[in-house]
């Protein structure tokens, strides 16, 4: 009876659907399992605490009336319109359903309105009765079956409330989005119980912002496909964050009605990879050190960056993964080489990022499957400079050339490249074999002969990201801490 259509509304509610079912399988759902959540619906929606969790989706949808509060009847009849169009007695339209492709209800879901036909009251972002613009023809509304009205009404029920939207999720692939519809619907059947339980009239909702609970949601879906070894094959995926207030503020992306977060093939692949043991360790790690710190005001006007539960929580890292793979240096710098952001807000974790006290963070294996996945840097690039790193760390710690060390950190390119050239002819003077050749320079640093690549600070980031990872573990960090310097900001790379 449900099918996956691609689009996120009616694919969300329909994986509820066959979540609050039990079953994975949408073409195991049956008629029963629609009565089961229609009852559920008609039941608990008019009444709190569920009536408020609904806010963002269906302002002035039937179930919302308190006009129906003293006609049980009427809300009864309305609820058999909307909710059970799907069974077989009730007659189809001519029109196709946009959704499912099936014919469309040949019954108004409310008095006075066209036949099988919804608007804002029914599906999100949609406009008001009576509104032509943008329906075919002129016709208000969008002609739509019973089925997928009844997933439409289910969706919010597979989302998660943060700030006063819905947070929904769909991908291309129909696992994601079940099993991200079965946890935001098992977490807020559990949220309804509590509120039952303490006579509340309002569901908990989650203090995570939707973008950092997205990632997080991911990866401990991830996790469970990963331990059920389930088959791996690419996905995307995207958030969407999302109201139906007609009045907003486009200007103000906290009052937007909707925004939208997606991932790309590479970017899941390396969420994918980053949860298997090679890489899990190193990668919590450093998610840890990116939850935001809340600030409690004290006596005086002081603060200080202790835990405050009245505040949404972030993680930076997580929501920096969204704008990838554009800024992909600024990430490595950030979090692979882990430069402070000197210049951010005090509730900031990045301005306490420390090569000198967080060395043993810096991992060339995380970085290597970042250069892989999501950047797609050439494997023979990648070795290469994995081999100059390797020599410059040998050679820093053989000759404790502290001052060379220190210069490396340097983002004039010119002094850099003199940094390099001196070091080698030393090297070279003492009888050794050349650090870095002509060739392997070029093909690292340069677009040509003396002209800087591009990309030059991103590959010296990555030759300093591997020579720091050597130097902690042969342990001539720790002996010469008080030589690692304090990296200016670089004016393009503030936070």
């Amino acid at each position: 009876m449900l099918k996956y259509t691609g689009h996120p509304i009616v694919d969300i509610g329909a994986a509820t659907i066959a979540a609050y079912a039990g079953k994975q399988d949408l073409a195991s759902v049956t008629e029963a399992d629609l009565d089961n959540i229609a009852d559920f619906i008609e039941r608990e929606y008019p009444n709190e605490p569920l009536k408020s969790f609904l806010v963002p989706f269906a302002t002035n949808a039937w179930f919302n009336q308190t006009a129906f509060d003293s006609q049980p009847e009427k809300r009864a009849e309305y609820g058999q319109r909307l909710l059970r169009a799907y069974r077989k007695e009730v007659p189809r339209s001519d029109e196709i359903c946009v959704f499912t492709g099936n014919p469309a209800s040949a019954i108004a879901f409310t008095d006075k309105l066209p036949a099988g036909r919804a608007f804002r009251q029914h599906v999100p972002l949609l406009t008001g009765e009576g509104v032509i613009n943008f329906f075919p023809w002129g016709n208000a509304g969008l002609p739509v079956s019973g089925e997928a009205i009844l997933c439409i009404q289910a969706f919010p029920l597979g989302c998660a409330k943060c700030d006063g939207k819905l947070l929904a999720i769909h991908s291309d692939n129909p696992d994601i989005i079940y099993e991200f519809a079965k946890k935001f619907l098992d977490t807020n059947r559990r949220a309804f119980s509590l509120a039952h339980q303490s006579d509340s009239k309002k569901m908990q909702g989650t203090q995570i912002s939707a973008k950092t609970l997205f990632i997080h949601t991911l990866l401990e879906v991830e996790q469970i496909r990963l331990d059920e070894k389930r088959e791996h094959s690419p996905f995307s995926v995207t958030a969407y964050h999302l109201s139906n207030f007609g009045k907003s503020n486009p200007l103000n992306a906290r009052n937007s009605p909707l925004e939208i977060y997606h991932l790309p093939l590479e970017m899941t692949d390396f969420l994918s990879q980053i949860q298997t043991p090679e890489y899990k360790a190193a990668w919590s790690a450093i998610t840890q050190r990116a939850w935001w710190l809340s600030q409690t005001k004290k006596k005086g006007g002081e603060q200080t960056s202790e835990g405050n539960n009245d505040r949404p929580q972030r993680n930076v890292l997580y929501e920096d993964l969204l704008r990838l793979p554009d800024g992909a240096r600024a990430f490595i710098h950030r979090y692979f080489l882990r430069i402070p952001a000197r210049r951010s807000r005090a509730e900031d974790p990045r301005r306490g990022y420390s090569i000198k006290h967080e060395a043993g963070l810096v991992s060339w294996k995380l970085t290597e499957l970042f250069l892989r996945k999501v950047m797609a840097m050439d494997k023979e690039r990648i070795q290469q400079i994995r081999e100059l790193g390797d020599r410059l760390a040998a050679y820093v710690k053989e000759q404790d050339d502290k001052r060379f060390f220190t210069q490396l950190f340097d983002y004039r390119y010119n002094y850099f490249r003199t940094t390099l050239i001196r070091a080698n002819l030393a090297h070279v003077r003492r009888g050794n074999q050349p650090l870095i050749t002509l060739d392997p320079y070029i093909a690292v640093f340069e677009e040509g002969e003396e002209m800087a690549s591009v990309d030059w600070r991103l590959a010296r980031d990555l030759v300093l990201v591997r020579m720091i990872e050597q130097l902690h573990q042969n342990g001539w960090l720790s002996s010469h801490s008080e030589v690692i310097p304090e990296v200016p900001e670089e004016p393009e790379l503030t936070s």
